[in-house]
């Protein structure tokens, strides 16, 4: 029988049978333990893990205890300090009131404050009907801690969701006269894919000092990003990048955690290769094989209160993005941070699906 001349009603008990199924398979099998979701970051979003547990109070205590080992090598990490404790937490008119030892509140790093506040708020943000957080520190209200946020009253997700700093433009440029020698440079650093073809305009800028530092960074030299002497020779010798590992056919990303460059390939060839700096040591870029699940031309860091342009998600909150401060050595949260002179021609290149690989050693 054709699905079109199925009778009505047979379509309505199917559809009923359908559901049924369902919610069976959706739902949780009966009598199974309880679970609260609890949230730590990865790169530079939150995202959140299950831990057995019904009430805030547990959720709290499971939050305060840590990513398992097995969540730290996929990059979970938790900014809540060691030593935090958990004083008491109650739920009443939706605001759910919250009380921490000092430890909780201690430290001066801006990044670290706010990402753990914002560990705290959306943890307590569902259990019980909470819309809002109101934190307490040894019983009183934390005074001036959190940068750009009052903690006189409760706090709610949504506003850790708003932006409150506009989107950061490029520094406007003032280069130099074009010059023989610096056009000679830039049309090497064409041909071995450092920079792309019309960039020879002779003029030293961003643009070309980033290619050189991707170039140094390659080569493993030291990583001035100027053209000292032992820039220029090993440019007259060097060899056009080619892709670490053998992929399939079509576009692919290779981040080289050992060198600090993201290779851009097509066709298991070398099509860019850009300077990159991820994850710090604390909060490392974790190996392995991804996808590009996502392109989103601003994205907020809900934890670090910050835009992220020209944003690749490829797990988690973990990215490519665009930062004005590319430091030549590891510096991020997770993410792989780019220079505005080549995030966005990054971006254009990626696709939705396309395949990275992060490599430690290369």
């Amino acid at each position: 029988m054709r699905v079109g001349s199925t009778p009505r009603h047979l379509r309505i008990a199917l559809l009923g049978l359908v559901t049924a199924l369902a919610c069976v398979v959706g739902s949780p099998a009966a009598g199974a333990p309880p679970r609260v979701s609890i949230f730590f970051l990865r790169g530079e979003q939150l995202a959140s893990v299950q831990r057995p547990g019904a009430t805030p109070l547990v959720a709290m205590r499971r939050l305060i205890a840590g990513p398992t080992p097995a969540e730290v090598k996929q990059g979970f990490r938790t900014y809540i300090p060691a030593g935090t404790e958990v004083r008491s937490v109650n739920v009443a008119n939706g605001v759910a009131t919250v009380d921490l030892n000092e430890r909780f509140a201690a430290g001066s790093d801006s990044g670290s404050l706010l990402a753990r506040l914002s560990q705290v708020v959306r943890t307590l943000t569902g259990p019980r009907g909470a819309k809002a957080v109101q934190l307490l520190v040894n019983g009183d209200v934390v005074a001036a801690r959190f940068p750009g946020i009052s903690m006189s009253g409760p706090i709610t997700f949504r506003f850790l969701q708003t932006p409150n700093v506009a989107v950061p433009e490029p520094p406007g440029l003032r280069l130099p006269p074009p010059d023989a020698a610096v056009k000679a440079v830039q049309q090497r650093l064409i041909e071995l894919g450092y920079l792309l073809p019309g960039d020879d305009d002779g003029r030293f800028g961003p643009a070309t000092q980033n290619a050189i530092l991707s170039f140094q960074k390659w080569e493993r030299l030291d990583r001035t990003g100027l053209l000292n002497s032992q820039t220029k020779a090993r440019l007259r010798l060097a060899a056009h990048p080619s892709p670490i590992s053998r992929g399939a056919a079509g576009k692919r990303a290779e981040v080289l955690l050992d060198r600090q460059v993201a290779l851009l390939i097509d066709d298991n060839k070398v099509v860019r290769t850009i300077a990159v700096s991820t994850g710090t040591a604390s909060t490392p870029t974790p190996p392995g094989d991804y996808h590009v699940y996502a392109k989103i031309p601003r994205w907020w860091s809900v934890p670090f209160r910050e835009w992220l342009p020209w944003a690749l998600p490829f797990v988690g909150g973990i990215a490519f993005h665009e930062l004005q401060d590319v430091p030549v050595v590891p510096a991020s949260h997770g993410c792989v941070r780019q220079s505005f002179t080549v995030a966005h021609w990054t971006y254009n290149f990626a696709f939705v699906g396309m395949p990275v690989k992060v490599i430690a050693r290369s």
